[in-house]
């Protein structure tokens, strides 16, 4: 669970640990700590992948285990300016990857990533 008031009013955590798995739910570039958010489609991306980390962190994993990223946008056009900030997380990883344009809940988001990660394990000894 991240704090978000969204996760207790829809009935969804945050993310989801099933075996070697991290399912990390859509999230955006909502700051939960005040629960506001900024105009800027680049400040949306960077606070939802400053999100998305810690969800990630949480479960003992980093950008570097994901291995399926969705951005989901309401604007085509928006997508192209966040790319530096997606490469700053994914350009070393390269998941899969899928763009798609659609409404998201609330029209103050513009952008809404969602990622799979696979936990590593320690080799044994």
């Amino acid at each position: 669970m991240s704090g978000s008031t969204f996760e207790e009013r829809i009935g969804y955590a945050r993310a989801v640990v099933d075996g070697d798995w991290l399912h990390v739910s859509g999230t955006t570039g909502f700051d939960y700590t005040t629960m506001t958010i900024s105009d800027d489609v680049v400040e949306q991306a960077e606070q939802t992948l400053r999100n998305i980390d810690a969800a990630l962190g949480e479960a003992g994993c980093t950008f570097a285990d994901v291995v399926r990223v969705r951005y989901m946008l309401p604007d085509r056009d928006d997508f192209e300016p966040c790319w530096p900030a997606l490469r700053r997380c994914f350009g070393d990883v390269r998941p899969a990857a899928t763009m798609l344009v659609c409404g998201l809940s609330d029209p103050r988001m513009k952008i809404e990533i969602e990622v799979y990660a696979r936990l590593r394990h320690a080799p044994s000894t």
